[in-house]
């Protein structure tokens, strides 16, 4: 079991930055066995794929076309958590952006093979 839990959403005007972090309370299984992802959903639109990063000693990250050099990933295992640096914000980034945690592998980028989920932080860009 995970419980995750969002923060640092905002809002902010266009080509200015965020920084959202998602904190993990886990029982059973330690934060370093979760592949973490961050999705998105715009009113209106299906929620989509954001950012992850692998497990384990892998580490490796992967982002969306959308937010591909401006939005960063990075997880620290000591201290449970996982964060999106959001920079150079757009009004199209205006949305609600989910924490997710993976537990058993599969696409990374797939919100259907991720089985723990926050509640979400609101981030809006105004023009």
């Amino acid at each position: 079991q995970v419980q995750l839990v969002e923060s640092g959403g905002g809002l902010v005007q266009a080509g200015g930055s965020l920084r959202l972090s998602c904190t993990a309370t886990t029982s059973g299984r330690t934060f370093n066995s979760y592949t973490m992802g961050w999705f998105r959903q715009a009113p209106g639109k299906e929620r989509e794929f954001v950012a992850a990063i692998i497990r384990w000693t892998d580490g490796s990250t992967y982002n969306a076309d959308a937010v591909k050099g401006r939005f960063t990933i990075s997880r620290d295992n000591a201290k449970n958590t996982v964060n999106l640096q959001m920079n150079s914000l757009k009004p199209e980034d205006t949305a609600v952006y989910y924490c997710a945690a993976q537990s058993y592998g599969g696409s990374w980028s797939d919100q259907y093979k991720y089985d723990y989920w926050g509640q979400g932080t609101q981030v809006t860009v105004s023009s």
